[in-house]
């Protein structure tokens, strides 16, 4: 098990990991949070080098990814940076990249009944007025869960806040900083139920955000 304690705060620079071969050709992994090798809960990131593929499966409880860069293919359609999509338990795809891509990957974590196939093409899509200067652009909810990019323009300074059922932050750009430290783009954090912090940024940054699953 790695990172399966959700009572402790995990950061990771993804950047300082070592890419380990997956059991298929062509496709690696840099593991953030994993239950067993190959089965179970697992977050990481995953990269495919040009050609790679899978043959067809499924994932039970669902599998949700962000493209990070490059473009992502299966039976459904390319998917370019900044694509977020969620495939449900019973979804089935042989996913490929034709020039490559890497991808956060979270396996086997929907809750009982969240049966969405969810694709949105965050380039194109709009960004809705949070608090303060932020600009938040929602994902995905449901019962209590939610996940969105947000936007914080540069200065930007958050009130000190708790976060109630966990919080998990992937940096997609620009740098993240609180009273814990200073995270750059390709930084993980999770924080447990009830933790807090006093979040602001030096320069406009782009975090994807997921609320209330922990």
């Amino acid at each position: 098990m790695l990172n399966m304690n959700f009572d402790k705060r995990v950061v990771i620079d993804t950047h300082q990991q070592p890419w380990l071969a997956s059991p298929h050709s062509g496709v690696w992994r840099k593991p953030l949070a994993r239950e067993d090798a190959e089965k179970g809960h697992a977050t990481s990131l995953v990269k495919f080098e040009p050609g790679a593929s899978f043959s067809e499966h499924c994932h039970p409880l669902g599998e949700e990814i962000f493209v990070l860069s490059g473009t992502f293919s299966d039976h459904s359609g390319n998917y370019h940076a900044g694509s977020y999509f969620r495939n449900p338990e019973g979804f089935q795809h042989a996913p490929f990249s034709k020039d490559g891509c890497v991808l956060l990957v979270k396996l086997h974590q929907f809750q009982t009944g969240d049966n969405e196939h969810v694709i949105i093409e965050t380039n194109k899509a709009t960004w809705l007025p949070g608090i303060g200067g932020l600009k938040v652009m929602p994902l995905q909810s449901y019962l209590g869960e939610s996940t969105a990019l947000v936007k914080w323009p540069k200065g930007e300074r958050f009130k000190p806040h708790q976060h109630f059922g966990g919080e998990e932050i992937f940096v997609i750009s620009g740098k993240f900083n609180d009273e814990h430290g200073h995270y750059p783009q390709g930084t993980w954090i999770r924080s447990p139920h009830l933790s807090k912090h006093f979040p602001y940024v030096e320069e406009e940054t782009i975090i994807l955000v997921k609320v209330g699953h922990l």
